[in-house]
């Protein structure tokens, strides 16, 4: 990691990091999401924030002055030898390798100088806008520099190779650290200089954008960087993806400009073993690499698997893939533990952090998070993505995701929608092409958590409400619907379907639903063409053969998201729009019980007063929509897990709630998920969980024993002591969720899969306690809903319990807890 990348990951970390936003992503500073006239607090916090913002730009403008002041030392010795009989360079060469340097150098040097007071006596008036609008203006010097610098690189690996001592120069530059660094110099190559102004238009635009978020609307600053953020985006997009000089290193045999236009990590599925590789697609040709072991401080380089020439590659039919081997999934259970593993890892490292333990235990913590992370990220992704090379070979990845899958597929048909001609690259070709991937990747990290920085955002516990209202801009009527994503440990999960709106070029959909986020920072929806063609279902555990019409991803800002109204938006994907709203209700807001102010309902009532008012030994809304799940809906891939619409569910609670003569004829009729749904609101609104607040404590140590004997002892032992209607009514529960996890093979829902629904509404810590613990870290938060997770599987995982049983033992143990 070199300086700037690390004076970056601070501000990464500071921000609620926004920059990868997809297309289609709000990014106007006029947005709902950006800051405008707030409370007191919120302008305090904002402001707050602004000097964070602002700490960690001139940190990393610091790091920025120093490189372009190592890019200039060797610029005047060099000079002074270019008149003499032995010149190392021409002046011309010189000229055309340090174009402008000098001044983007004096533009920033007076810029940081005038920006540097500003912050360090610090004054939350302090306007510093024109400093960026002055900035943004001179942006004219960076063209020149941008259209000059494929010139100059070449001119520099020219003169490198035609002149030692040049060489030794450009291969070692050294660049001061910062002032409080340790540091004091590092070494660096003149190549990786150059690109650093390329970079650090697209850093300053971001950094414009952050501000502008945390700036009250009222502050004289906000027009003033609003007009730098615009003039900077402009500038952007008219440089943009044509000149991107990493994508522009390597030549194709007939001499034309071979571009990189894709890569990152998948799981090849390769001689029966899931393997990662790093993929790069080129303009004409497809590249499976792998990492070579190298020794330590070594440059780390690429190792050719096999390669594709894109006239040659071609994708199979779902017919062809009939023919193709299964996949092996591993079980759910399977990748739930090693979460679990690895989220209590996570609070281990945080707990020797805050002891300041030993840098050694936290480093052997770390590799031990690293590889539980690379075992899951190398076998959680099921969904197949076929290759044939038409010369006979074929190869098949494995996908976390339809939309990666959609992604790389249409990259590649873009591409072959050219002229291309079929080639065979000869071993010295290859090894250049090879070579060139470690220059170019864009993705440098594998996508585990532990490349992250430890203050990096967390992402976001609670839970998301989406209504997707419609969508427009289909060019032929279609059967139409949307499916919703997050993100949750490194890979994204489905979380929720629309109905198919049928034969329309206007789906209205108007459907909400209810999202659990286990630190999720992205939301992707998309848009399919429903299959009724028989002949097409069915060819593989994981092939989705409705076609993909569109598809679009949004990243969860916490601030934003974080407003108790609905945010209105649209995801646009080629040419398609879908309108949807969503809020978001945080862990600790979710945790408040309101009890029902009607003690004539059910819902937010106790379940003693409901058991004792009816009669009953578990409620009725409870063997009801129980009753119904097993009648219809046991076999439901996902049940429980998808979500049902937000506005049945609410129809059914208010059916409930008047105790109407209708319920069974309602119940009859409406989408299984909606029962499902309705089933959970209703534990999860009780005015305090199943297993009780009281016990809540005791659990958590319970589930924490290692001894099998105490864990089983004091597991019944909680069990006697809960009352009598929610002992009963969680034993009915326990029963019925065994019964859909025997159908595991058809519903995809195992045990594990159902403890992680039902855990956590079923126990969870008191309002006082869970306040305590939101302080915390969210991984320590997150522990805690493993372990809750954990205790409802250990029932689960349970012979029968009855409780005549359970009550006759009673007599042999104390009541106090």
């Amino acid at each position: 990691m070199d300086e700037e990348e690390e004076a970056i990951g601070y501000l990464d970390k500071v921000l609620e990091d926004e920059d990868d936003s997809e297309p289609g992503t709000p990014t106007s500073p006029v947005s709902p999401f950006s800051a405008g006239k707030k409370g007191e607090r919120d302008a305090g916090k904002g402001l707050e924030m602004r000097k964070l913002v602002l700490s960690g730009f001139l940190a990393s403008e610091e790091i920025y002055i120093n490189q372009l002041e190592a890019l200039l030392l060797p610029m005047k010795p060099l000079k002074a030898t270019a008149t003499t009989s032995q010149p190392v360079l021409t002046l011309q060469q010189i000229e055309t390798i340090f174009y402008k340097i000098q001044d983007i150098y004096e533009i920033h040097k007076e810029f940081y100088d005038s920006l540097c007071p500003k912050v360090q006596q610090w004054d939350s008036n302090v306007t510093m806008g024109h400093l960026f609008q002055k900035l943004a203006s001179q942006l004219g010097v960076y063209k020149a520099f941008v259209d000059n610098y494929k010139i100059a690189l070449e001119t520099a690996e020219k003169c490198s190779q035609s002149n030692y001592q040049f060489q030794k120069i450009s291969e070692e530059l050294k660049v001061k650290g910062p002032k409080d660094s340790k540091e004091s110099h590092t070494s660096v190559t003149m190549e990786a200089l150059l690109y650093k102004p390329i970079d650090r238009v697209t850093r300053s635009t971001l950094v414009l954008h952050d501000l502008l978020k945390h700036t009250p609307a009222d502050h004289p600053d906000y027009p003033l960087l609003q007009d730098a953020l615009r003039i900077s985006q402009n500038f952007l997009s008219s440089i943009n993806e044509d000149i991107d000089p990493r994508r522009t290193a390597v030549t194709t045999p007939k001499g034309e400009t071979r571009q990189l236009v894709k890569d990152g990590f998948l799981v090849e599925l390769s001689e029966g073993s899931r393997k990662l590789r790093h993929v790069f697609l080129f303009t004409d040709v497809l590249l499976c690499a792998k990492l070579k072991k190298t020794a330590v401080g070594k440059h780390q380089q690429y190792d050719c698997k096999w390669y594709v020439p894109l006239a040659d590659l071609v994708f199979p039919s779902p017919e062809e893939s009939e023919h193709c081997p299964q996949v092996h999934v591993i079980p759910d259970h399977e990748l739930e533990d090693m979460k679990m593993k690895i989220s209590a890892i996570k609070s281990e490292v945080q707990k020797e952090k805050a002891n300041k333990g030993q840098s050694r235990a936290i480093e052997r913590l770390k590799k031990k998070m690293f590889e539980n992370e690379f075992w899951l990220l190398l076998n959680s992704p099921a969904i197949p993505f076929r290759i044939h090379n038409r010369n006979g070979k074929s190869y098949l990845f494995l996908l976390s995701s339809d939309y990666e899958r959609s992604e790389w597929r249409e990259a590649i048909q873009k591409l072959q929608k050219k002229d291309l001609q079929a080639f065979v690259l000869s071993s010295v070709e290859l090894q250049v092409l090879t070579g060139s991937c470690f220059k170019l990747r864009t993705v440098h990290n594998i996508p585990v958590t532990s490349n992250k920085d430890d203050d990096e955002s967390p992402g976001l516990y609670g839970f998301l409400h989406v209504i997707v209202h419609s969508a427009k801009g289909f060019k032929q009527s279609a059967n139409l619907y949307c499916t919703l994503e997050v993100d949750s440990f490194g890979y994204f999960v489905s979380k929720a379907k629309t109905r198919v709106f049928r034969d329309t070029t206007e789906p209205q959909w108007n459907e909400e639903f209810e999202i659990e986020l286990e630190g999720s920072q992205s939301l992707r929806i998309l848009c399919y063409e429903k299959c009724y063609d028989k002949t097409k279902l069915n060819k593989d555990n994981n092939e989705i053969v409705d076609k993909i019409m569109g598809k679009g991803q949004i990243q969860l800002d916490p601030q934003a998201v974080q407003t108790k109204n609905w945010h209105m938006d649209v995801i646009e994907m080629n040419g398609i729009k879908v309108e949807f709203s969503m809020k978001f209700t945080s862990r600790d807001m979710s945790l408040k019980r309101t009890p029902s102010k009607k003690q004539t309902g059910v819902f937010g009532v106790k379940i003693s007063v409901v058991t004792k008012r009816e009669r009953s030994k578990v409620p009725y809304i409870v063997r009801q929509c129980i009753e119904e799940v097993e009648k219809r809906g046991i076999e439901e891939v996902g049940i429980y897990r998808i979500s049902g619409v937000a506005t049945d569910i609410q129809a059914l609670k208010a059916v409930f709630d008047a105790n109407n003569k209708d319920i069974l004829v309602m119940l009859s009729d409406m989408d299984i998920n909606a029962i499902a749904g309705t089933l959970k609101l209703y534990f999860r609104e009780l005015p305090e969980p199943l297993l009780t607040d009281r016990l809540y404590p005791a659990f958590m140590e319970g589930i924490a024993l290692s001894d099998p004997a105490a864990k089983e002892n004091c597991m019944m032992h909680l069990l006697r002591s809960l009352p009598d209607p929610n002992l009963i009514t969680f034993l009915f529960l326990l029963e019925h969720l065994k019964r859909v996890a025997e159908k595991e093979p058809i519903n995809k829902m195992s045990l594990h899969n159902l403890a992680t629904v039902f855990g956590p509404t079923l126990l969870r810590p008191s309002e006082g306690e869970s306040k305590a613990h939101l302080t915390l870290a969210s991984d320590i938060w997150s522990h805690d809903v493993m372990a809750q997770v954990q205790v409802l599987l250990y029932y689960l995982q349970h012979p029968p319990i009855s409780f005549t049983e359970l009550k006759r033992n009673t007599l042999y143990f104390s009541t106090d807890v």
